[in-house]
């Protein structure tokens, strides 16, 4: 039996043992019985779509006496929720904007989050009784930008698939899910996600720091559809200090969605917390559900995601055919993608659908099956990306070790 005491000692003498999640299961692959004699801390890490997203800003837009209150608001465009506190008068609104609110087809809540991160100028449009009032800010100009999330970490996710003839506008999709049973949609980061790691909330706690999009913050409490069976978490964090390469939007066929990521450290005091730890892909379970029922209709696993197939899609400009319109550029969702340029790994979520798209093949990558009722039938998309989250992993090792991340209350958010 340890203490978090004992652990942030041995950090500052440097002989803490820190594994990323990735690192202690290659280590179990390998036969290693690990104890929490062997280990001091595991980092965890997760990266995808995370609809439970949303801001709050507080957006300086005239001067005093300008207007008396704003009733509606956009940011580039994104309509946003003046409130709760009205600012009378002072020039200033109060914004909430949610993840999924969007412009349009192209551009919602996620692109404008990471555009005010980058630093961007954002249009600002304000509408008072009397009057519209327009300004063009960039985050220097917010005297307070937070980013929360409602849901994120779900320790496990579900699989879609679609048994009707017809294609299905879902988030779930980039340009509506085929059917019948032609496609199979999957979420997760499996073995390394932090609720997976530390089921029980022994660690990630109330009050406890994380990284959310490599800002530190804290976890005030359970999310919406938390259950004990499948917990999530309420996370805060300040928008300075976060990476544009850990969050962005995501488009889909039922609109834009958000990219969200999050990194969380478990610290083994004891075997109870160790056991989770050793638990891999092959062992969680992935339900595949029908998406116009939410019907389970089998079960796979995280390995069939992660394991056999490849983590990233590569790209091989002289497989271009050249067509007259690129179809995998216009359809990536993350416009991480040209066939001038190659793929943006920083916008990349690998999530396959140029891949699919590519007539010529110059996109490649093999996403894997699952078996739905004996029919095997190929993942198409990922809404996850393994890779981003062990690069988070890795950042929250380092920080650790560096001493630049707590691993108790009082670190940030």
């Amino acid at each position: 039996m340890k203490t978090i005491a004992e652990i942030d000692e041995k950090i500052r003498n440097g002989s803490a043992v820190v594994y990323t999640a990735a690192e202690f299961k290659r280590l179990v692959r390998e036969g290693a019985e690990i104890t929490a004699a062997d280990v001091d801390v595991v980092t965890t890490g997760t990266c995808g779509v995370m609809s439970g997203t949303a801001a709050i800003l507080s957006v300086p837009v005239a001067a005093p006496g300008t207007f008396e209150r704003a009733e509606r608001a956009w940011l580039n465009g994104v309509p946003c929720m003046p409130g709760p506190c009205p600012n009378e008068r002072l020039g200033l609104l109060d914004l909430i904007v949610s993840g999924t609110a969007h412009a349009g087809t192209g551009y919602g809540g996620g692109h404008l989050f990471c555009d005010i991160v980058e630093g961007r100028e954002i249009e600002v449009l304000a509408e008072a009784a009397d009057r519209s009032v327009e300004a063009r800010v960039t985050i220097d100009d917010f005297s307070y930008a937070r980013l929360f999330t409602t849901r994120s970490a779900f320790k496990n996710y579900t699989a879609y698939v679609n048994t009707r003839p017809t294609r299905v506008k879902t988030i779930f999709s980039i340009e509506g899910l085929q059917g019948p049973c032609r496609e199979v949609s999957v979420s997760g980061c499996g073995e390394i996600n932090p609720l997976q790691n530390d089921p029980a909330r022994l660690a990630i706690r109330d009050g406890t720091p994380v990284l959310l999009n490599g800002s530190i913050g804290i976890v005030t409490g359970e999310g919406t559809r938390s259950t004990p069976a499948r917990p999530n978490l309420t996370v805060i964090a300040d928008m300075v200090g976060m990476q544009p390469r850990y969050m962005g939007g995501f488009k889909t066929s039922a609109g834009p969605e958000c990219i969200t990521s999050l990194g969380a450290a478990i610290p083994v005091l004891d075997d109870r917390q160790a056991a989770p730890l050793r638990v891999l892909d092959e062992e969680i379970p992935l339900p595949v559900a029908e998406i116009n029922t939410r019907t389970v209709l089998d079960e796979a696993t995280y390995a069939d995601v992660w394991q056999r197939p490849d983590r990233e899609v590569t790209y091989h400009p002289e497989w271009c055919e050249e067509c007259s319109a690129c179809v995998a550029a216009a359809i990536c969702p993350t416009a991480a993608f040209s066939r001038e340029t190659g793929i943006d790994r920083d916008r990349c979520l690998a999530c396959g659908t140029c891949v699919a798209a590519c007539t010529g093949g110059a996109c490649e990558g093999a996403l894997g099956a699952v078996r739905i009722r004996g029919r095997r039938v190929p993942i198409t998309l990922r809404q996850s990306s393994r890779l981003r989250a062990e690069e988070i992993c890795r950042e929250l090792k380092e920080r650790i070790l560096d001493r630049r991340f707590p691993l108790t209350g009082g670190g940030g958010g």
